[in-house]
Parts: C-alpha cells; structure tokens; sequence
C-alpha cells in the first residue's frame, strides 16, 4: 500500500492565552495522495486557511501531527521548517506577493536563489520554461508591477513550480481575479497538475471552482464535515 504524500493525525490548533483561547481546529484527521487535486471549503474563519497553513509549515499545531512527502513536521526546527518550505512546497496566495522592483524571471527565480544562491543558465533555462508554461514568456523582462493582475498570478504559479515541488498549496488564488482570469488561473493550476502530477490543495470560496477539483474537503466550525471525491467534475 502506497503511503499518502500528505498525513494529518488529530490536529488542533489553538490561538489566544487560558479564557480567551480559541479552538480553530478540532481533531482534524486526512490524508492526501500524490497527484490529487483537492478544494477546501469553508465559511470564514472555519478553519480552512489555517489548515493551509500548518501543511505548508507556515505555523505550527497545538497538537497532533502532520507528515508531509515523508517528513514529521513537529520534529523540525524553525530554521529547517523554512529549508523544507521552499524545498518541498509551492505556494500561491491571494495576493501574488510579487517583488515589484524586479522582472518578472527574476520573480520566477526567487525561491530557488533563496534556497541555493545565484540562479545558474540550467536553472534561468527551467524559469523561462515556465513562463512558456503560464503564457508570459514575452513578459520576462517587464517589471513585475507593470504587468495586469491576471499576469501577475500566472507569474506567481510559475515561480511555486520553479523548484520542482510535489505539493502546491494555493490560498484563495483567484479571489482577486475578474470571471476571466478566475477561469483562466484555475484551469492552468489544473493543467500543471495533469501535466506534472502535482498534488494540488486549494482553498476557495468558489463552490464552483471546487467542483472541478478531484475532492471536496469541507470545513465547519474547526471540523470536517464533508470529504467526498467528486467522480464528475463539472468541468476540469
């Protein structure tokens, strides 16, 4: 039996100090295999982004474990928490998160010179090939704040796949986008995870959206109350 790329095991989360403690999560228990698209749903403050965050090591759990492409996240350091981010993960946000004094490759390029140092020919080759992927490859070198904010979206795709990551975790990526580009950044997420079997977890408001994905992982109140896979997506 194949281990699931992704292992959560009776996850709480806790925010606030003795009487103004708040319970965020409640027991939470998943897992996700390689290579599925997953949408979390939720109303706010369900929990869903929080989730979000302690897969993708951005925060830690009160309790409970998680175990992402084989590593126990409880047993690292902040300092290793990081090493593993930008090894292992790619995320995209809501906000693209874009620096807006640098071009759009050197954006693209970013997480890996953090984690390795100066981009090298083999490297900036693998960028331009990306943003072939996403369309912006005439874009290259126009900064990052001149570009629409559909462009800037696809950009910050390009720039989570720049280290080959097996997980792409995206928080809301077309909450800030018109109905065009909501369905043009949704529908390329869904080719790369085709293209390059990237397991996918999205977090979204969009009950449409999320019934394209493979599953539908729903969010109550701290609680799971809906896991089901969708044997047809309406569109994909």
């Amino acid at each position: 039996m194949v281990d699931p790329l992704i292992k959560i095991t009776d996850l709480t989360k806790d925010y606030g100090e003795e009487t103004l403690r708040t319970r965020v999560l409640k027991g939470i228990n998943l897992e996700f295999k390689c290579g599925e698209f997953t949408s979390l749903i939720g109303a706010s403050g369900s929990g869903k982004s929080t989730l979000l965050n302690i897969i993708g090591a951005l925060d830690r759990p009160t309790a409970g474990t998680v175990v992402v492409d084989g590593t126990d996240l409880n047993q690292l350091d902040d300092d290793e928490l990081a090493h593993f981010r930008n090894r292992s993960l790619g995320f995209v946000f809501q906000f693209h998160f874009l620096l807006p004094q640098f071009t759009v490759l050197e954006n693209v390029l970013i997480p890996y010179m953090i984690y390795a140092g100066p981009a090298n020919p083999t490297m900036e080759k693998r960028a331009m090939e990306l943003l072939d992927r996403v369309g912006l490859s005439h874009r290259r070198d126009s900064r990052a704040n001149a570009i629409s904010g559909g462009e800037q979206q696809r950009v910050a795709i390009a720039r989570a796949l720049i280290n080959q990551p097996r997980i792409i975790l995206a928080d809301e990526p077309t909450g800030n986008l018109d109905t065009a580009n909501t369905k043009s950044v949704f529908t390329l997420l869904r080719d790369i995870n085709g293209q390059y079997c990237t397991s996918m977890i999205m977090v979204t408001h969009d009950r449409e959206l999320a019934g394209r994905s493979d599953r539908l992982v729903e969010i109550s109140d701290g609680m799971i109350i809906r896991d089901e896979y969708l044997t047809n997506p309406t569109e994909k």
